[in-house]
């Protein structure tokens, strides 16, 4: 699969959709941690999800993350069950 590299400004005019298999559970364990890293040393993670347009990646701070979310900076929200792949 390949993935298209955009800022994370782009995300709010994009239409997520879920990925084709949902691994919400095995990803909030991963966020937690890239959570942790960008609020206590500032480092990002790149974070794959799909859309109607194919897979994007932005490469980001994690601000917070909610039960079906992850929450970026500007109040820019990635549903779990979108997300393909994440790498710290």
């Amino acid at each position: 699969m390949t993935e298209t590299l955009i800022p994370k400004e782009e995300i709010v005019h994009l239409t997520l959709v879920p990925a084709e298999e949902n691994r919400t559970n095995y990803w909030k364990e991963k966020l937690e941690y890239a959570q942790r890293l960008g609020n206590e040393f500032k480092s990002k993670t790149s974070i794959t999800f799909n859309t109607t347009e194919g897979a994007r990646t932005v490469h980001t701070t994690v601000w917070s993350l909610t039960e079906t979310y992850i929450v970026l900076k500007a109040g820019v929200l990635i549903p779990l069950n979108s997300i393909i792949d994440v790498h710290f």
